[in-house]
C-alpha cells in the first residue's frame, strides 16, 4: 500500500496534481516527509497539508484485525495450501496433515540415520494416484550424493502399497514419475534450479527433494571456494520456488561436531558453554546442523533424525503450529515406521541437540548402510 500512487488515493484533484508536479508520486514519498517539509515543497498551507497527510495515512494504513480473524484466516490458508501426508500418523497430526505446501521442510541428522529412506517414501506418496491418497504428480529428486536407490524405492512401494505395485506396469509408471538430477557442483546445481523452475510450469510436479544441500556447500569449500558466499542466493531461490509453486520442498542437511569451546552463534545450536568438556563416548550430544543461520531461518519445518541409547527418534524441532515432539521409529522393508504415535514433548536444550549415541553405522535388513 505504501507504493500506491498519489493519484489513486482519492485526494482532491488540485492537491494531487501539486504532489505529482513536485515529484511526490507514491504514498511512501509523501509520508517520508514532515508536514512542514511538505508545506515548503508544495507551497500550500498547514491545514491543507495536514488533511492530505491524514487522508493518505488512513488509506494506506493496514486495518486492525482481531486474533480470531487471524486464526480463521490461517485455517483457510492452510486448507487451500494443502499437505503431503507422510503416513506417519503421529507426525501428520502434529503437522496438521503432513509436509506443508509452499514452504521448506528440512530433514537433518547423522549419516545412516534414515533421511534418504524418508525421502524415498515421500517420493512415492507424491506420485501415487489421488484415489490412493497420493498427489498424482511428478517428483524432482536432486540426488547430490548419488544415494538414490531405485531398487529400494520399488521395494518400499511393493511393501507399502501392494494393491498398486502388484498391478502390471504400475511399478514402472510410478518410477517414471520421479526425475533424478545429480549435480556435482554449485554451478551445476544452479543450472538444475533454473531447469526446475521451467518444469514446474510445464509439468505436474508435486514435490521437490534436495538430498543433500550441505554436501554441495561442503564440496565447494573443499575445492578452496567459499561456497557459503554463493549459498545465500540458492537459499532465497529455493524458498521462492516453494512459495511460487505451492508444492512441498524437502531438503536434507548433514551434521557436524561442535568442537571444544566453539562459539554458539545460533539459537538452535545453543548449549551450556559452562558444561565440562564432554567425554568422547558421549561427545555425540554436541552434534549440530551443518548449514548456518541463513538456512536455519529459511526453513519452516525442521525434522531431526537421531539415535539415543540405541533407539532412533524423529524430532519435530521447529514448527509454527506444534510444540517440539519426539517420536521413536524404526526402518522396515516398507520404510520408516513410528513405534508410537504419541509424541514425547521436549523442553530446553534437548529440543536442539542432535544425538547419535551408540550407533556408528546403521544397517538395513539387507545389511546395507542406510542414509
Amino acid at each position: 500500500m505504501a507504493n500506491k500512487l498519489i493519484t489513486q488515493l482519492g485526494l482532491p484533484k488540485w492537491i494531487a496534481n501539486i504532489f505529482t508536479a513536485r515529484n511526490i508520486i507514491t504514498a511512501k514519498d509523501a509520508l517520508s516527509l514532515t508536514e512542514f517539509e511538505l508545506m515548503e515543497l508544495l507551497d500550500v498551507g498547514l491545514a491543507d497539508v495536514s488533511r492530505a497527510v491524514a487522508h493518505i495515512s488512513e488509506v494506506v494504513c493496514p486495518p486492525c484485525q482481531t486474533v480470531l480473524f487471524l486464526m480463521e484466516q490461517r485455517v483457510r490458508n492452510e486448507s487451500l495450501a494443502g499437505h503431503l501426508p507422510t503416513r506417519l500418523k503421529g507426525l501428520d497430526e502434529a503437522l496438521s496433515g503432513g509436509i506443508p505446501f509452499g514452504v521448506l521442510t528440512e530433514l537433518v541428522g547423522p549419516a545412516g540415520i534414515g533421511k534418504t529412506q524418508f525421502c524415498l517414501k515421500l517420493s512415492l506418496l507424491a506420485s501415487l494416484p489421488a484415489n490412493c491418497g497420493g498427489l498424482d504428480g511428478h517428483v524432482i529428486f536432486i540426488d547430490v550424493e548419488s544415494k538414490f536407490s531405485s531398487r529400494r524405492l520399488i521395494e518400499i512401494g511393493v511393501k507399502s502399497f501392494p494393491e498398486i505395485f502388484h498391478k502390471k506396469g504400475m511399478a514402472q509408471e510410478m518410477a517414471g514419475r520421479i526425475l533424478i538430477l545429480r549435480p556435482t557442483s554449485l554451478s551445476e546445481f544452479t543450472e538444475s534450479l533454473h531447469q526446475i523452475k521451467v518444469s514446474l510450469l510445464q509439468q505436474q510436479v508435486k514435490l521437490l527433494i534436495i538430498d543433500s544441500m550441505a554436501a554441495l556447500v561442503l564440496r565447494e569449500n573443499e575445492g578452496g571456494y567459499s561456497g557459503q558466499q554463493a549459498f545465500g542466493w540458492h537459499v532465497s531461490f529455493i524458498k521462492s520456488l516453494a512459495e511460487f509453486s505451492r508444492i512441498p520442498v524437502v531438503v536434507t542437511n548433514q551434521v557436524r561436531s561442535q568442537i571444544g569451546d566453539e562459539a554458539h552463534k545460533y539459537s538452535f545450536q545453543a548449549q551450556n558453554h559452562l558444561e565440562k568438556k564432554a567425554d568422547p563416548a558421549t561427545y555425540d550430544s554436541h552434534l549440530v546442523a551443518a548449514l548456518g543461520i541463513n538456512w536455519a531461518h529459511a526453513v519452516t519445518i525442521r525434522l531431526v533424525l537421531e539415535a539415543k541409547s540405541g533407539q532412533r527418534f524423529i524430532k519435530l524441532a521447529k514448527s509454527p503450529i506444534s510444540p517440539p515432539l519426539a517420536f521413536p521409529f524404526s526402518i522396515t522393508s516398507s520404510g520408516i515406521v513410528l513405534l508410537s504415535d504419541d509424541g514425547m514433548e521436549l523442553k530446553g536444550p534437548e529440543i536442539n541437540r542432535i544425538h547419535c549415541q551408540g550407533q556408528n553405522a546403521f544397517l538395513n535388513f539387507h545389511g546395507e548402510r542406510l542414509q
